[in-house]
């Protein structure tokens, strides 16, 4: 035993096995415990944030309660599992009116404070840097097949490989405004996509993009590439929320 906390960073301990081991107050962030087994543990005061799929608690699959029970909380969750056009013509509706309101909430905010992480977080604008990222992956690239949609503003998740080809300044410090601009430019590109699309496109896939970045050069579902785009927008709405009324309330 030892005072100090142990730090694995990148580490690969697939297979693993932990025996009478002490994990009180530990951290695991973007942690894989796919097919991972608890046995004879103490699950108490735990918090989990992430995929949650066919999780066994004591012979009970949690799974599908906690996609109830959030659904229910958040009326609009179900909505970002459209199945035709007009299903992700409303999400991306609903998204457009939610994003105004918590836009409206970091308004009231000192500018400084739209840089701040919460709990080693994004900061809000780096949350709407990561989701222009998102938008010109997942629809410039994939859909409308531009091989470097980026904006010198888009910002990758952390643990994405670096490449060359795609911007990655993660200290870079825009305005508001400017953050704004490039999100509205990339909605409205996402807005654009929806009026034009049918049904007929929605069941197709991609042609392929050659090229180095992200994704890779191979065919999608587009109606995996605009359900990514909606669960990016959907989920860091919630944690944008969430920071900023943890700013506010330090405030």
């Amino acid at each position: 035993m030892t005072d100090e906390a142990t730090t694995f960073d990148h580490q690969d301990l697939t297979g693993a096995e932990f025996s009478h081991v002490d994990l009180s107050r530990a951290v695991f962030r973007n942690v894989d415990l796919t097919g991972a087994r608890l046995l004879g543990v103490d699950l108490v005061d735990v918090e989990i944030h992430g995929d949650v799929d066919n999780v066994v608690v004591n012979g009970v699959d949690i799974a599908p309660l906690v996609e109830a029970e959030l659904d229910r909380r958040h009326p609009g969750r179900a909505a970002m599992r459209p199945t035709d056009v007009a299903g992700y013509r409303a999400a991306w509706d609903l998204l457009e009116s939610l994003w105004a309101d918590t836009v409206a909430k970091a308004r009231t905010l000192p500018p400084e404070q739209l840089h701040a992480s919460v709990d080693g977080e994004w900061s809000f604008i780096q949350t709407l840097r990561h989701l222009a990222f998102a938008t010109d992956s997942w629809v410039n690239r994939m859909i409308l097949g531009d091989p470097r949609p980026w904006h010198p503003l888009s910002l990758p998740w952390d643990d994405m490989t670096p490449d060359p080809a795609v911007p990655w300044d993660r200290d870079a410090r825009p305005s508001l405004e400017e953050a704004l601009a490039l999100r509205e430019d990339r909605f409205a590109t996402v807005r654009r996509v929806l009026d034009d699309l049918t049904e007929e496109q929605l069941a197709s896939e991609t042609t392929p993009v050659e090229g180095p970045g992200w994704p890779p050069p191979r065919a999608f579902p587009v109606q995996q590439c605009l359900r990514i785009v909606l669960n990016e927008e959907w989920h860091h709405r919630m944690y944008a929320e969430r920071d900023l009324d943890a700013l506010l309330a330090r405030a």
